[in-house]
């Protein structure tokens, strides 16, 4: 995987990946930003919701589930320092389909944080405490 960050001003970078799409990152005003894009910590945790949100529906799909949604809320704690890394991550997924299992939901999710979500598991890796839990919902006919 390649990728390419390049500096605009102040602290605004934009940040391009190998697949060719790009994103905007900045600071607030009180670092020198503007405020015009994500912080990079803000993007290494929705990198690990959106990584896990990913499997838990290929997953789900695989095991013929009919998902209609599928959302994580992220909550992530930094430590109190420098480095501020983070502490904990957690993922609450709200799953929408029709006739869904919780207990597919529930394995889905498991295998996302035990064997395929990189993001997850690197955190993991890294001390970071990382918990999930999850609600289904019914979907409208």
């Amino acid at each position: 995987m390649k990728a390419r960050v390049n500096w605009v001003e102040n602290v605004l970078f934009v940040a391009e990946s190998g697949s060719g799409h790009a994103i905007v990152l900045d600071g607030a005003a009180e670092g020198g930003g503007r405020n015009m894009g994500m912080r990079p910590m803000e993007l290494m945790a929705l990198s690990v919701g959106s990584c896990s949100s990913y499997d838990v529906v290929t997953i789900l799909k695989k095991a013929k589930q009919w998902v209609t949604a599928c959302e994580a809320e992220v909550t992530a704690e930094r430590v109190d320092g420098t480095p501020a890394t983070f502490e904990s991550i957690h993922l609450h997924f709200k799953v929408t389909g029709f006739d869904l299992s919780e207990k597919h939901v529930q394995r889905a999710i498991e295998l996302s944080a035990d064997k395929y979500c990189s993001a997850s598991i690197m955190m993991k890796n890294a001390g970071v405490k990382v918990t999930h839990d999850f609600e289904v919902h019914e979907a409208e006919k």
